[in-house]
């Protein structure tokens, strides 16, 4: 959480052992760890809420974009073959434009 290295410890300890003295240190110690656990317990919790509430909503929407897969893609759940997609024809025109306009 903190990323600190193994001297950065030891100069924060040092720096706290001369601020709170040797007498306090240890009960501070102690009252950071439980603080400190206290933290990640909370933020665990509120990440396995916040897992659990997207999950069913996260499923729904997999199974739907899977279904629309299968329906544009022409695949049938009893046949794993695809169907062949349809040919594209143009559009050709008859009538030729002629030069000029005609009210």
């Amino acid at each position: 959480m903190f990323n600190l290295s193994g001297s950065e410890v030891v100069f924060l300890l040092l720096i706290g052992l001369v601020v709170l003295g040797p007498e306090k240190l240890p009960d501070a110690m102690r009252k950071f760890g439980r603080l400190y656990q206290e933290i990640k317990n909370i933020a665990s919790g509120v990440q396995r809420d916040l897992r659990t509430g997207f999950d069913d909503p996260l499923q729904e929407i997999k199974k739907t974009a899977e279904e629309a897969k299968k329906i544009f893609l022409g695949k049938d759940e009893d046949d794993p073959a695809p169907v062949a997609e349809p040919t594209f024809i143009p559009y050709e025109d008859n009538e030729q434009p002629s030069g000029d306009l005609e009210p």
